[in-house]
């Protein structure tokens, strides 16, 4: 027996050294972790992870890392004016040739929105802006569902109104274009009604009855950035139907669970634990749900529950991380997808503007530093292959996030 225990010891003491080592080597090629964050009770009594105070970023490498991205998007522009293309093969279900009409009008408005918001006004920005606006002003009235299946045309018409409510900042005095674009956002509201929910809210799959008006469960991180967009419509002087955000904002609401996680969709009703369900399944979620609901009048999203799902965000960010760049949408843990990685942060960044201005800058630096150091060799942001469109809707969420960042 003294000799087994001897031989245990002797075999524990070489695992020890080996995970030293192994740990030392780690250590060489990553900075030192952060302590680990403290816990605070949040405003359902639930223990909430607070990230440790960040270190002061730098404003000129913020500058400087936004126009990196800049000049990426750019460079990546189409001929045409539009960003993204379908050149390159990713396995995931999209009837053609309607869904690439839909990724490339929505990732173009995104694109247009992160310029007008980080691009400055040179002479390089001004011409990209103007063949942006060409495209979506030539294009747009043209998107619509792929089939009865697939209704990824709902994004396109979200972040084109993203886009173009930025573009009515732009030469204000020009009445003609004014009103070209007005008239465009007015377009692609109409089709946010035409192809709502039967329940209210978007989903972006109807996969049940392939009906005039889609039969599909809304979606509930959807639902937040089609209302997002429309209070920016709003906001913007552009009249939204009442009944339209009632009927978005009652879905999402229904979606909502005592915490402010969100279901992924509302046909996971009955499914309330599921993995995708939880804080850390919603971490990518949660942000954009509750701006949402917060500017359209809910009560319940008050300053701390912002706080609380900005701690999250920074805190947990693991959870998003561990996603990013994955091949299979939900194939990481909690069945998060990378695509909510620069989404998740974007609405992150619009939170931060909800808080007292003391606050801020806490919240601006962390996510400054979480985006900065994951910004590509040649300027860009890209958290889930997706043909060609990746990189281009990654580098503006990141651009329009970072630009939430500046002091």
């Amino acid at each position: 027996m003294t000799a087994f225990i001897r031989s245990a010891l002797g075999c524990l003491a070489v695992t020890l050294l080996l995970v030293g080592q192994a740990v030392t080597a780690q250590d060489s090629r990553a900075p030192a972790a952060e302590a680990p964050p403290v816990e605070s009770a949040s405003s359902t009594g639930d223990r909430v992870p607070v990230p440790p105070a960040p270190e002061p970023v730098d404003r000129a490498e913020l500058q400087a890392a936004i126009d990196r991205g800049v000049q990426f998007l750019l460079q990546s522009q189409n001929r045409d004016g539009s960003w993204g293309s379908a050149n390159k093969i990713t396995d995931i279900y999209a009837p053609v040739p309607g869904s690439h009409h839909a990724f490339r009008a929505a990732v173009t408005g995104l694109c247009v929105a992160a310029l007008v918001e980080t691009g400055g006004d040179s002479a390089e920005v001004r011409q990209a802006l103007e063949r942006g606006e060409a495209w979506l002003l030539e294009n747009l009235e043209g998107v619509r569902r792929a089939d009865a299946t697939a209704l990824y045309n709902v994004w396109a018409h979200i972040y084109a109104i993203e886009g173009l409510t930025q573009l009515l900042t732009r030469a204000p005095d020009d009445a003609g274009r004014q009103e070209r674009i007005r008239k465009l956002i007015e377009h692609q509201i109409e089709m946010l009604q035409r192809y709502a929910s039967v329940d209210g809210g978007w989903g972006y799959y109807d996969f049940r009855a392939g009906t005039q008006r889609p039969a599909s469960d809304s979606i509930s991180f959807t639902n937040a950035a089609g209302l997002v967009v429309l209070h920016r419509a709003q906001a913007a002087g552009i009249d939204v139907p009442a009944r339209l955000v009632q009927r978005a904002v009652a879905a999402t609401q229904r979606q909502r669970k005592p915490d402010f996680s969100y279901l992924y969709g509302e046909y996971l009703k009955m499914q309330p634990m599921h993995p995708i369900n939880r804080p850390a399944g919603s971490l990518g979620r949660s942000q954009a749900c509750n701006l949402a609901l917060r500017w359209w009048g809910d009560d319940k999203v008050t300053d701390q529950v912002l706080r609380d799902w900005l701690n999250r965000l920074v805190a947990r960010n693991l959870w998003l991380d561990l996603a990013r760049k994955t091949t299979i949408p939900h194939e990481s843990h909690a069945m998060v997808a990378g695509y909510f990685f620069y989404f998740g942060h974007y609405y992150g960044g619009l939170c931060i503007a909800e808080l007292p201005p003391a606050e801020r800058p806490f919240y601006q630096d962390h996510l400054a530093q979480i985006l900065m150091r994951l910004q590509e060799p040649d300027g860009s942001w890209w958290d889930f292959r997706l043909w060609n469109y990746h990189q281009q809707y990654g580098t503006a969420f990141a651009l329009l996030t970072l630009k939430q960042c500046v002091k």
